[in-house]
């Protein structure tokens, strides 16, 4: 045994079995006020889809909205961060959208993502202290022009790929925080226009296959090597993920 596999051994697990899993909220933006100039983003309903469908198979309650205004968005999000997570496992939130500059967009308006991880802070959401708090997110700029790509897999044709640049950066939270990016500063991400962007597609069948198996940063750091392989010519997707927990997280299935 390696001497990280030994220092691993001695974390202690999240507990993971208290009455509900937990609440997963899903913010899905397809479309954006005109004035924003932002491109549709096809492909997101697919996005939306498979992840309901995979976090409802972990035992999670599963909120999914679509092309939500930011006051919106944001009086969800309050609500959520007031409820009563005393019987629940931990907390999940999900943003398919578009981002620059440690921001994402709402359908009319850009939202600050420490605005929004603020409220589920210690002092903030006291039901939440000490249980993880994973937050998803599909954003990239949306502002460049489409971007075809060659060297597609069979079933995919340049035109039903479209790239983004990655601009959101990674941003600490806090303690028992867990920040999933879909890209790193300076990669591309890409998203299919019918199967759904490649990071999601990627944490879903691998969400499916090991979730109740692998620890979750080392279910992400798969995701990250599943996505780096889908290179096309020169150009390379690179998701990342911060971790701020502090002990190991397994969704194992749960008891009857």
């Amino acid at each position: 045994m390696t001497s990280k596999e030994r220092a691993l051994d001695l974390l202690p697990e999240y507990k993971m079995d208290y009455k509900r899993r937990g609440t997963v909220l899903i913010f899905n933006q397809k479309r954006f006020f005109w004035q924003l100039n932002l491109k549709e983003r096809r492909g997101t309903a697919t996005d939306k889809k498979n992840l309901t469908e995979r976090f409802q198979q972990l035992g999670f309650n599963v909120e999914a909205y679509d092309d939500l205004k930011k006051n919106d968005m944001m009086g969800i999000l309050r609500k959520a961060a007031k409820a009563d997570h005393r019987d629940a496992d931990c907390f999940v939130c999900v943003f398919l959208s578009h981002g620059e500059d440690g921001h994402l967009f709402a359908y009319d308006d850009k939202v600050d993502i420490k605005e929004i991880t603020a409220l589920f802070r210690g002092d903030q959401c006291e039901s939440l202290v000490g249980k993880p708090k994973i937050f998803i997110f599909q954003a990239c700029r949306g502002d460049i022009t489409d971007n075809a790509v060659a060297g597609m897999a069979l079933e995919e044709t340049p035109s039903e790929v479209e790239e983004d640049a990655a601009s959101i950066y990674t941003l600490p939270a806090g303690a028992d925080f867990l920040m999933c990016y879909c890209v790193a500063d300076g990669f591309a991400a890409f998203r299919h226009i019918t199967l759904g962007s490649f990071y999601i597609q990627d944490l879903c069948e691998t969400l499916q296959q090991q979730s109740s198996t692998l620890e979750f940063t080392e279910l992400l750091t798969l995701v990250n090597l599943k996505v780096s392989r889908r290179a096309y010519g020169n150009k390379k997707q690179m998701p990342c993920f911060n971790s701020m927990l502090t002990k190991k997280l397994y969704f194992r299935p749960k008891k009857e």
